[in-house]
């Protein structure tokens, strides 16, 4: 999904039309247009008038996906793309008239450019290959709502929304202001056992997925899934409060702007030994394209930190692994970034670390990190600036926040009610 946003930011900017395709039965060979005929397999001998039953179909195999996107690869190579060693469902045609974009997911997919004389030529060698529909202007793809106005694209999954409050069964009309409590601490040993927990497990999963417009439930679903295992009865109530503050919130989604620029800068943050069960330090970050924000992230650290510092400096390493890649993409988007990409931290213990190359006793178990952020801070990659924790949007993803923050923090990331 990242991939999916950045393309949506940079066709808002330079004005591109967003398309969908949709190629239908990719996995069977009769999507093929010329006909197929099955024949055994070498060494199995059929008599004359049998016929072989079939027992497992294509869909079944293992190899189908990989098989399928390799046919569709030779296709869309043969029209002149090349795919993106960045991205392999990402495929760029570069001419003297312009650029085309094709990002393939399973056999959805979306095409954009500049070169509408080559978007229609895509189209037809597409038709001519495949059984393919033309779905117009993208209008919804993958459960995502895409909305096309003057000032720019909006993003928000409404109709997702709607189905997933009508399948978790709430009966009353409450709402709530923010999706988690202020200061909440989870135990695992919190409650008692559901008796049946598919129903949590179906709708923390069903939430996952609508993070994917949604940042403001990312730090609240981090907590929850952790516990899908064995929930309790704790767990369900505040999974419950997940879906009040959406029932508030079901017109909420992400606004790309047209006027936006194309320069990434990236917010970091974590927190220490927040988990009461292991001790384990969160990671949170959140990087924007101009004011579009295209990439978030809340997950806990895979080793305990010994220290506030430490665990801001393993964020700082997550955020330009991050980073990096999407420089990577907006460079095969014909987007260069030539200035040093500015993270943001509100740890001077660890904006010091990163900017000291010498060698200390207290540091030098993190010293892969520590090495990583200072190599591309010297290769002036990144530039690394101190940001008060009053104002650090990152700080979103890794605690509950009051309801004056949790505002504040949702006008920041672009996030607003849809009309």
């Amino acid at each position: 999904m990242h991939t999916v946003r950045t393309l949506v930011v940079v066709a808002a900017v330079r004005g591109w039309s967003l398309h969908q395709l949709d190629v239908k039965n990719a996995f069977l060979h009769g999507d093929l247009k010329e006909e197929v005929y099955m024949t055994p397999p070498p060494g199995l001998r059929v008599p004359p008038g049998s016929v072989c039953r079939l027992r497992r179909a294509l869909y079944g195999l293992k190899q189908a996906p990989r098989a399928w996107f390799e046919r569709f690869s030779t296709v869309v190579e043969a029209a002149g793309f090349t795919p993106s060693i960045h991205d392999p469902a990402v495929f760029i045609h570069s001419s003297s008239r312009g650029q085309t974009i094709l990002l393939l997911y399973v056999d959805d997919m979306i095409i954009t450019g500049d070169d509408s004389a080559h978007i229609t030529f895509v189209k037809q060698k597409l038709c001519e290959t495949f059984l393919m529909t033309d779905l117009g202007p993208l209008r919804y793809f993958l459960g995502i709502e895409i909305t096309s106005h003057p000032d720019g694209y909006r993003l928000s999954q409404q109709r997702y929304t709607h189905d997933l409050l009508a399948r978790s069964g709430l009966t009353d009309t409450r709402i709530v202001a923010t999706p988690m409590e202020l200061h909440l601490q989870l135990r695992a040993s919190d409650g008692i056992l559901l008796s049946n927990p598919s129903r949590y497990r179906h709708l923390v999963g069903s939430l996952v997925y609508l993070a994917v417009t949604h940042p403001n439930i990312s730090h609240a679903i981090h907590i929850l899934s952790q516990f899908v295992a064995a929930p309790t009865s704790v767990h369900y109530v505040h999974l419950i409060r997940v879906l009040r503050y959406l029932r508030g919130t079901v017109s909420r989604g992400l606004f790309y702007s047209r006027q936006s620029t194309l320069q990434l800068q990236a917010y970091s943050d974590a927190t220490w030994a927040s988990s009461p069960d292991d001790r384990v330090s969160v990671t949170g970050y959140c990087i924007f394209l101009g004011s579009s924000l295209v990439v978030w992230k809340t997950k806990k650290q895979p080793t305990v930190a010994k220290s506030s510092a430490e665990a801001e400096v393993r964020a700082l390493a997550s955020t330009i692994q991050e980073v990096l890649w999407l420089r990577s993409i907006l460079q095969d988007f014909g987007v260069p970034i030539t200035s040093p990409i500015p993270i943001h931290c509100d740890s001077t213990g660890a904006l010091q670390i990163a900017a000291n190359p010498v060698k200390h006793e207290l540091t030098k178990h993190i010293g892969v990190d520590a090495h990583f952020t200072r190599c591309h801070v010297r290769a002036q990659t990144v530039s690394l600036h101190y940001l008060p924790t009053e104002v650090q949007v990152a700080d979103f993803f890794t605690k509950a926040q009051t309801c004056d923050q949790h505002l504040f923090m949702l006008s920041k990331l672009k996030t607003y009610d849809l009309p």
